[in-house]
């Protein structure tokens, strides 16, 4: 497998810079995701590492070799798209092999590969239907094959998981990273849910207006975002305005100059829970979700959000006067912009 080295790469369409100066690395192994709204140019960097687009300046290195000028089908990845792209008039096992044959792979050594990948993805069973006789999860288990049996160096995932309803996108999320565990593969994929990015990736990047904002484990960029924008991106925010910040108990961190708290991170009641930060609102709503609850309080003319059990949360008329409290390292400290 390999490391890719994104170093100082540009890209433009037309007038428009898609990526602007960026440089980032994958490790060996891992696997990464790529996070940011609408145009911040996450596709457009994964479809340059593939080949796609060639990078107007600086390098992409996958291992020793650097690839800028390589065209896609020489670049030794393996990708999956959002609509699986499979053939529908071939078997599953034919899908699988294609790029095998296409690399004149024998006929013996392709077979016993599409065994072995079909059994990785636990669709032994399933090599003679046709794509139009799977379900969406199995159709999306097959395209995963199909991009890993060629053994490329590096798996890149744009939007694997986005046509899957919620229930079968979180089991294909657990069974995506067993997958990329057994393999080893270095992965690299593009999401826009930030739930699934937490939960699949070893590291993450967050861009905006195709610069990367922040690179670090999951834990870190939640916890410790290196502005306004990573911190509600990733998450939600509740910001504390400035007057109430009198008589809290904040966390040091050089050149801090706003400060937030996450949802989860708080409790809602009558009174002020002792040892504990704590301002007053006034109650909004109180919606019920089934195990969890979120409640709206508003501080000051915005709404804080509270996200708990709902069996932890008081039933609370709306109007009524609350306390919001948290402990005060769950406060996230945010620098001012340079």
């Amino acid at each position: 497998m390999s490391r890719v080295d994104v170093t100082a790469v540009t890209k433009h369409f037309g007038t428009s810079k898609a990526l602007d100066d960026v440089s980032i690395t994958f490790d060996d192994g891992g696997f990464f995701a790529l996070l940011g709204p609408s145009g911040s140019g996450k596709t457009t960097l994964l479809r340059t590492i593939a080949g796609f687009h060639f990078p107007d300046s600086g390098s992409i290195r996958i291992g020793e070799r650097e690839v800028q000028r390589v065209p896609v089908e020489k670049r030794d990845i393996g990708m999956m798209f959002q609509n699986y792209a499979l053939f529908p008039n071939m078997s599953v096992a034919d899908n699988i092999g294609f790029g095998l044959r296409v690399r004149k792979v024998g006929a013996a050594e392709e077979r016993r590969r599409v065994a072995e990948a079909l059994e990785l993805v636990q669709l032994g069973h399933l090599g003679q239907r046709r794509p139009s006789q799977l379900s969406g999860g199995q159709r999306q288990r097959v395209a995963l094959a199909r991009a890993i049996v060629t053994r490329p160096r590096v798996l890149l995932l744009d939007e694997p998981l986005s046509a899957l309803d919620k229930t079968l996108r979180v089991d294909m999320q657990l069974e995506l990273r067993r997958i990329q565990r057994e393999v080893g593969i270095t992965t690299i994929f593009v999401t826009h849910d930030q739930e699934e990015a937490l939960t699949l990736s070893d590291r993450i990047g967050i861009l905006k207006d195709g610069r990367i904002v922040q690179v670090g484990p999951p834990r870190e960029v939640y916890e410790r975002p290196v502005d306004a924008f990573a911190a509600s991106f990733l998450g939600e925010a509740n910001w504390l305005p400035p007057s109430r910040v009198a008589g809290l108990e904040l966390p040091c961190r050089s050149g801090a100059g706003s400060f937030a708290v996450r949802p989860e991170a708080l409790s809602v009641a009558t009174v002020p829970a002792p040892g504990k930060n704590a301002i007053q609102g006034r109650m909004s709503q109180h919606v019920f979700a089934g195990a969890m609850a979120t409640c709206l309080v508003d501080i000051d003319g915005s709404y804080w959000k509270v996200i708990a059990r709902d069996r932890d949360i008081p039933q609370i008329a709306p109007g009524a006067d609350v306390w919001l409290s948290w402990s005060a390292a769950d406060t996230i400290a945010v620098p001012t912009p340079a």
